[in-house]
């Protein structure tokens, strides 16, 4: 089957858009405003877009606390979401009144950045901080805005548990994180498998 996305003619129950574009890191960005107020939010789009200079980008929609704080302040942090804290994620995505803390909803404790004013998740292994970029409201073909918005931020510190690292390297595996799927649905990374770039000139 083919379907045309502005029409909606597919006749599934559910657009299959975000089931064909999976699975999807989660951003679960930290973000200050200049009162000093904390959001934590999850984001399912959002991926690393460079490595010369490192830049990951999540989008909103809608201009929720974390791009309206983001803007005030311009950083943020995003830590690893992992299998043990997919249920707090979870808690973390609620619509709380403005000025509640997800932290606090979800019972997680905060830990203080080093080159950022917003704080990471302390149950998390790997958090990136970051600089804000860009702050974009997105477009369509016809040139309609609409109210979704795409943060770009470049991550000027970088933090590991040390349990996590063996060998030299991040282990993926042992942290067990967890990304977006389509619907309801999420995946975890249990194993992975390498194959080798053939050469080229």
């Amino acid at each position: 089957m083919i379907y045309s996305p502005a029409l909606q003619d597919h006749g599934l129950g559910h657009d299959p858009f975000k089931a064909i574009v999976t699975p999807r890191p989660i951003g679960w960005i930290t973000a200050m405003s200049a009162k000093g107020e904390v959001n934590l939010s999850p984001y399912s789009f959002f991926n690393a877009v460079s490595t010369r200079p490192h830049i990951v980008m999540f989008s909103s929609e809608g201009k929720k606390d974390a791009v309206a704080f983001v803007e005030e302040t311009g950083e943020f942090t995003c830590s690893l979401v992992t299998k043990a804290l997919l249920q707090q994620m979870n808690q973390t995505s609620a619509p709380l009144p403005r000025g509640t803390s997800e932290y606090g909803h979800a019972g997680l404790e905060m830990a203080a950045s080093t080159f950022v004013r917003p704080p990471r998740v302390a149950a998390s292994p790997a958090a990136l901080e970051c600089k804000l970029l860009s702050v974009q409201q997105l477009v369509d073909l016809d040139g309609n805005t609409s109210d979704r918005w795409m943060v770009l931020g470049q991550v000027v510190g970088i933090f590991m548990d040390d349990a996590f690292i063996k060998d030299g390297r991040f282990d993926t595996v042992a942290a067990h994180p967890v990304a977006r799927c389509g619907y309801a649905d999420y995946a975890e990374v249990d194993h992975l498998f390498s194959i080798q770039r053939p050469p080229g000139g």
